[in-house]
């Protein structure tokens, strides 16, 4: 067992943050990592007093569910969905998240038909968290998409994914467009941002895994730099305060906002969570190992607070310790 540590509501429906100590006690303690390697890409939702947690699992979906967090990665899996045994959204799944989208549920995910190159976003719909699960089929990403999210605001709702500005791998930008269901995008691809600051093209130009913050009349945008089998795996962030999210020029980028540490490597791939008690949350994944690789990631989850200026501050990824018999039932915070 690792250490104990502290430890989401969907993109579509995240609350304004009220202000506090990111790091007061929550009454529960939570281990850290909160699901063990193999585990990566997390989603993790808040709903009707239930947190779910999805990952893809080789060609299949499986969903977690516990009425604590600190039981969360405890919880047995459930298979909520097997890819069909052929066809574009048969294999590599990848990055899946679950949301709820006027009154029903849904997933989005990539996946393929075997070959990277036809890598697409694809769209679930269902009654429940654990379905019965629909194919609505692929979103028009206008090419190679992988990790979409989904948000809505201004009574407008958006999806935001990684892309290749081509037909071949080498780099992946951040594109943006409105929806007009959750299975359909209003219209084509716009280029948000991509990776030219050094800390974005260690191993290859990469920004991907996007997921959407807001506070007080600001939109953020964190995702993930770098390449993701690397130690040098971080977080950027693009901050929007004037409400026009399709336009390029109302982003500004910041960052690292998140990166490794000397014993903490490959964090990224976030999501968000606020838990009345234990204030505003970060999911990431982190690697074990300093070796390049995808295999030995691990999900973990700290909290974090907000500084002067109305930024999100996610201070350093929490380092995992060998627990002592005392420390099970105490919550440790790190800033």
């Amino acid at each position: 067992m690792e250490s104990p540590v502290i430890a989401p509501l969907p993109a579509s429906v995240f609350p304004d943050f009220p202000s506090g100590h990111a790091f007061a006690p929550v009454g529960e303690s939570l281990l850290n990592p909160l699901l063990t390697a193999p585990a990566a890409d997390p989603w993790i939702v808040r709903h009707d007093g239930v947190w779910y947690s999805l990952q893809a699992v080789a060609r299949r979906l499986e969903l977690r569910s516990a009425c604590r967090l600190a039981d969360l990665g405890r919880a047995e899996p459930v298979i909520i969905w097997h890819a069909a045994p052929r066809g574009g959204c048969s294999r590599n799944l990848w990055a899946p998240e679950l949301h709820r989208l006027e009154g029903r549920w849904f997933i989005y995910l990539a996946a393929d038909d075997g070959r990277n190159e036809n890598h697409r976003m694809w769209v679930l719909e269902g009654d429940t968290p654990f379905g019965p699960w629909h194919n609505r089929g692929k979103l028009d990403t206008g090419g190679w998409a992988i990790d979409g999210s989904v948000m809505e605001e201004g009574g407008n709702r958006y999806f935001v994914w990684s892309g290749w500005p081509g037909r071949r791998n080498g780099q992946q930008n951040l594109y943006i467009a409105r929806m007009l269901d959750p299975w359909t995008l209003a219209g084509p691809r716009i280029l948000l941002t991509e990776p030219r600051e050094p800390w974005e093209r260690m191993a290859l130009p990469l920004c991907e895994g996007p997921q959407w913050l807001r506070r007080g009349g600001k939109t953020f945008l964190v995702y993930s730099a770098s390449g993701s089998w690397t130690p040098d795996y971080c977080l950027g962030m693009l901050v929007n305060d004037d409400g026009d999210l399709l336009n390029p020029l109302s982003w500004a980028k910041h960052g690292p906002v998140f990166q490794k540490t000397e014993q903490v490597w490959g964090v990224g791939h976030c999501c968000f969570a606020h838990d009345p008690m234990a204030g505003d949350l970060l999911f990431y994944h982190a690697k074990t190992e300093q070796t390049h690789g995808w295999d030995d990631r691990n999900v973990r989850v700290q909290p974090f607070g907000w500084s002067a200026d109305g930024l999100p501050h996610f201070g350093t990824p929490v380092e995992i310790v060998t627990p002592r018999p005392s420390m099970a039932e105490t919550p440790l915070f790190s800033p």
